[in-house]
């Protein structure tokens, strides 16, 4: 593999971290609500599920779901129902005030925000079809398995560095200020956008 196709790869990742989506969503979610502190281990754990589902279709994940398309569909309808389970959340909770008042800081275990990140990844089956779009044209079979290696670190920091920076953004006393005036149309809002994503995932 180039260096100039192994910064392709970086590249285009980045730009799929970058665009909206349930992984997006969430942090920015998270940090206005819970503050930086639990965004950041949101964060990590998005990362995680980002770098299984590229160790996935490095090792072929890509081919399976072409093979066995039904196996691709009957995942759709899981992580569809998830977000739309997450989405109804949001709803249900929009009109509470948070938990400790204005602070921003909800209770949630550095731990429960972790595990909330990794599920939020792993029931949405679109990563894996977009690393197998990118790793089949880039990554040839014979690619060193350090250079692997290489690729998924890459993948965990693009993940990290850019919903922490969503988090950062949305933790900051003025957006929180903002948040808590419009708690409940923040909150349904998020919520409306998840459902939208959750069938866009099960009807595409």
């Amino acid at each position: 593999m180039t260096l100039a196709g192994f910064l392709a790869v970086a590249f285009l990742h980045l730009l799929a971290v970058i665009s909206p989506g349930p992984a997006v969503i969430m942090a920015a979610k998270t940090g206005v609500s819970e503050g930086l502190r639990t965004g950041v281990f949101l964060a990590i754990g998005l990362a995680l599920g980002a770098v299984i589902w590229a160790f996935a279709a490095l090792f072929g994940l890509g081919v399976v779901f072409a093979a066995a398309p039904r196996l691709l569909f009957a995942l759709k309808p899981f992580g569809a129902g998830y977000l739309l389970w997450l989405a109804y959340g949001f709803w249900r909770d929009a009109d509470k005030p948070l938990p400790l008042g204005d602070t921003g800081k909800a209770a949630r275990t550095p731990f429960g925000a972790f595990r909330l990140g990794v599920f939020t990844q792993l029931t949405n089956p679109k990563p894996a079809i977009l690393f197998s779009a990118i790793f089949l044209g880039t990554v040839p079979p014979t690619t060193p398995l350090w250079v692997y290696g290489a690729l998924l670190t890459v993948v965990f920091i693009n993940e990290v560095a850019w919903n922490t920076f969503v988090a950062r953004i949305f933790s900051l006393a003025r957006t929180r200020t903002a948040y808590l005036s419009l708690k409940s149309i923040l909150d349904k809002t998020f919520g409306g956008l998840l459902a939208l994503l959750g069938v866009k995932i099960a009807t595409t």
